[in-house]
């Protein structure tokens, strides 16, 4: 029997599997993809929001504890566990020594990366070098790892974590860390989740998912159905607005359109429905799918003008470009009176004081609702630029409920031997909203938690066995 089994592969997994294998213990770790797919949605990221007292390595100034918090705060809109949340930013102070112990390597980010330099540590190479170095350093300790291993049903009695099934396989443990995301590509799941909006549709049709296509949330929906105690709604989500011409699966960051703070937005019947300079990108980025979502059809248009070329990053897909914006709309398949109405009323109520997209500027509209608060330029220079945009899921945030040391409760009680980390506890943190990188930062501080906790548990078994003995 091995002492520690650890089903996912991803970030939080390999966290999990790296440190209970430091610390002693035998350890399985089971990803369900093909070795080719594997490291779940770790593989497209970037980098990890971290906390840090003044200039160290690749970041530069400071981002001190508190002002980390009142980011959560604010995306979350006070919907986190202060306790975990201060401990997943104190945690992400002191892993990159850790981290680079185990071949990863970090890089200054590059211009026109969210505005992050001073908040985030990005990896050289990505997220996909990350879980590379993260495999390489598992093998070479001795973790024993299995891929296209789909685990299918949790033997769980009393709270109690006995066996996992890989169909009729029955695989024993001592303990389990459990780190195999989210929902996010399970389709049937988020049209439960999502039902049917007032114009008889169901929006999760239109849904693309921008991660893994092996996150089906088969064993959360087990353990809920079993009294698992879960936090979250099923329909929060990290959601970012994403070109439409996007993959199905796996289309990563690259299909993000980051143009949105500098223009407009618009639904198919060419309306603004929300604040597109409410606050900076990073911080935001991740409610414009959930925006986009709640719009008929789930369709949105993003529409700049040649003033603010060269202020994003450009998506991967060229966007529609027009000399006028009537010839734009017809590209774009919108009413160009409708169009013509909306830019007028935007242009007329813009408020241009002294515009910097590097800081939150006095460019703003007067009268007009739905506001803009920051960045507001006229639209008024051709050529003219349009993106249209669909809702990309990358992680669900409805899961289990957990504590300080990653425990899974059922019924508010702790589990001896049953862990949680990543995608499936990151409600906790995030009961809505996002900002850039802390979902790498909530996976690598229970990741190490929850490995940590398992080991302890597995080898404090094997002693009480040899001292019965």
């Amino acid at each position: 029997m091995v002492d520690v089994l650890v089903i996912g592969g991803g970030n939080a997994a390999l966290c999990a599997a790296l440190m209970a294998r430091e610390a002693g213990a035998s350890v399985l770790l089971l990803e369900s993809a093909p070795k080719e797919w594997r490291g779940g949605n770790s593989a497209h990221t970037r980098n990890i929001r971290s906390m840090h007292a003044g200039p160290e390595d690749v970041m530069s100034e400071a981002y001190p504890e508190e002002e980390y918090w009142q980011d959560v705060v604010k995306v979350t809109g006070g919907i986190t566990d202060e306790k975990l949340a201060r401990l997943t930013i104190r945690a992400s102070a002191n892993c990159r020594d850790w981290m680079q112990k185990h071949g990863v390597r970090f890089q200054p980010p590059l211009s026109g990366t969210l505005n992050l330099s001073r908040t985030n540590a990005f990896f050289m190479g990505g997220g996909k070098a990350l879980v590379n170095a993260y495999y390489r350093s598992a093998e070479k300790l001795g973790v024993k790892i299995r891929y296209n291993a789909t685990v299918t049903a949790l033997d769980i009695q009393n709270g109690q974590f006995l066996a996992a099934y890989i169909d009729n396989e029955r695989i024993e443990a001592k303990a389990c860390v459990l780190a195999a995301g989210g929902f996010e590509s399970n389709r049937e799941w988020l049209k439960e989740a999502w039902g049917i909006n007032e114009h008889g549709e169901a929006p999760a049709d239109n849904f693309l998912i921008r991660g893994t296509r092996y996150n089906k949330g088969v064993l959360l929906k087990q353990l809920i159905g079993m009294g698992a105690d879960s936090v979250s709604d099923a329909t929060q989500a990290h959601m970012v607005a994403v070109d439409a011409r996007a993959p199905l699966y796996d289309g990563g960051i690259c299909t993000r359109v980051d143009c949105v703070s500098f223009g407009i937005v618009v639904n198919k019947n060419a309306q603004r429905f929300s604040d597109e300079g409410e606050d900076f990108w990073p911080k935001r980025y991740a409610f414009w799918g959930r925006l986009v979502a709640q719009q008929p059809g789930q369709i949105g248009y993003s529409i700049i003008d040649s003033k603010v070329l060269g202020r994003f990053m450009p998506p991967v897909f060229p966007g529609d470009k027009a000399d006028t914006l009537e010839e734009l709309a017809n590209k774009l398949g919108l009413n160009p009176e409708a169009l013509m109405r909306t830019v007028r009323e935007y242009n007329s109520a813009c408020r241009v004081g002294k515009f910097d997209h590097t800081i939150m500027d006095d460019c703003h509209t007067e009268g007009l609702q739905p506001a803009k608060t920051h960045w507001a330029l006229p639209i008024d220079q051709g050529p003219f630029y349009g993106y249209i945009l669909r809702p990309g899921v990358t992680f669900t945030y409805l899961g289990l409920k957990t504590s300080d040391k990653a425990e899974v409760h059922f019924g508010g009680k702790p589990s001896d031997n049953l862990f949680v980390a990543g995608e499936m506890m990151a409600g906790n943190v995030l009961g809505k909203g996002y900002a850039a990188g802390i979902g790498m930062a909530i996976g690598t501080a229970f990741g190490r938690i929850a490995g940590t906790q398992a080991a302890q548990f597995a080898l404090a078994q094997q002693d009480q066995k040899h001292a019965a003995a």
